[in-house]
């Protein structure tokens, strides 16, 4: 064989080899864009670096390394890495205490809008129609369920920490306030603005930030945090009846403020977030996510859940009166129906996690259909009869608050569920 003969593949031989590595380098390359870095907790609980909208950001190491893939604006979305959660873990199972703290200061003042509005109506605001004295409450219930579509987004761009904060200040004021006023537009100023206010507030980073821990098991979570809710359903009536004739009113309310700060600091040094902002997000609310026709269609479900809800909720204590029940008792059923959320609250969320979310919220409603209809409407003034339907009727309902965010959580990345929950329940709260 001749020397170019050699020669010729001797270049062919250096040239094949330099193409093979070439291309091994680009599939590395592709495969490293392909994986992109992890997001979520660290060993220290702080975040990994944020890749959103197809913008990464390299750390120190990725920088430093020669096979460190390259990172561009156009990265396709099945490259995008996916969020991961811890689970559990200290930090986590701290936030669901702060949520339940929140919770429990939150929805405790909203089940205490039926010993209020015997009060008032007996009180203050005897001379009052019962209608008038209905509208202080049901303007709270709507403050309460309708700021959320401003409060949503802001918690979404700038965390829990200042409106857990406003939230304290408002329902402690506000509480404080209702002790001292006599006059039907000072309960408005104080318990519907302030109360309503406050409350949403609290409970839309109480519930959030529980997303930001918990995929596998929120609902577990957010029952648990939920249960706060019940619990203040049961202790504060009770309490307040305890305290009127001891103590007087202005003092009752001066007390439940107390109780309310105390719980709210905690709250507020507990319930934090882990993933970072949406970039580009705003802090303003956007209608359009209701061109999503799975979310439109939840949201008009979760109405007419709510509105089905509280009708027994409203009258379950009237209808024992006009039954012939006396009137202690009648308003002791509020609090058996609590009692009964307690387990409603936990117990179905631990289900959801296992046999799906929106499957259990269906049996749930399937359940309180069943109680009204075979218990309440046939069962008169016995007590035992509402009794059960009380335990019953308030385990199904009870669901209600811990399922929707977790069945809203599906539908949505969880640095926007502030977002898509405060826009639900914004529409909820017409109903």
């Amino acid at each position: 064989m001749s020397d170019d003969s050699l020669g010729r593949e001797a270049h062919y031989e250096t040239s094949n080899l330099r193409h093979e590595r070439t291309n091994d380098a680009q599939h590395d390359l592709y495969d490293g864009s392909r994986r992109g870095p992890r997001r979520g907790a660290d060993s220290d609980g702080e975040l990994d670096k944020r890749h959103s909208n197809g913008i990464t950001t390299p750390s120190t190491e990725e920088k430093d390394s020669p096979s460190a893939p390259m990172k561009t604006k156009s990265n396709p979305p099945e490259i995008q890495s996916e969020v991961t959660y811890p689970e559990g873990g200290l930090r986590a199972w701290l936030v669901v205490f702060g949520s339940f703290c929140g919770m429990l200061a939150s929805f405790g003042l909203m089940n205490i809008v039926g010993t209020f509005q015997a009060y008032l109506s007996t009180h203050q605001l005897a001379d009052a129609s019962p209608g008038a004295v209905g509208w202080i409450f049901s303007i709270y219930v709507f403050l309460a369920f309708g700021c959320g579509l401003q409060i949503g987004p802001v918690f979404d761009r700038k965390g829990p920490r200042w409106l857990v904060f406003a939230g304290m200040v408002c329902i402690v004021v506000g509480v404080i306030g209702v002790g001292n006023s006599t006059q039907f537009w000072h309960f408005v100023l104080t318990f519907s603005i302030l109360g309503g206010v406050g409350t949403s507030l609290i409970f839309t980073p109480a519930v959030g930030a529980i997303a930001h821990f918990f995929s596998l098991r929120r609902g577990l979570a957010t029952g648990l945090a939920a249960t706060g809710g019940s619990f203040g359903g049961i202790i504060f009536p009770l309490a307040l009846e305890a305290l009127f004739p001891k103590v007087g009113f202005a003092w009752s309310c001066r007390l439940l403020a107390l109780i309310f700060l105390v719980l709210l600091i905690v709250a507020n040094l507990l319930i934090r977030t882990r993933l970072p902002a949406k970039v580009g997000g705003n802090v303003w609310p956007d209608f359009r996510i209701l061109g999503d026709v799975t979310f439109a269609l939840t949201t008009a479900g979760v109405f007419f859940i709510e509105w089905g809800l509280f009708v027994p909720l409203s009258f379950i204590s009237s209808y024992a009166l006009a039954n012939g029940v006396d009137t202690t008792f009648s308003y002791q059923l509020l609090a058996v129906l609590n009692a009964g959320s307690v387990f409603g609250r936990a117990v179905p969320g631990w289900v959801a996690d296992r046999l799906g979310r929106f499957n259990t919220m269906i049996m749930a409603c399937l359940l309180c259909l069943a109680s009204v209809l075979g218990i309440w409407l046939n069962v008169g003034g016995s007590i035992a009869g509402l009794c059960v339907f009380g335990v019953l009727f308030g385990f199904a309902s009870g669901s209600n608050i811990s399922l929707t965010p977790v069945c809203m959580g599906q539908l949505c990345e969880p640095e926007v569920f502030g977002r898509w929950y405060g826009t639900m329940y914004t529409i909820v709260s017409i109903g």
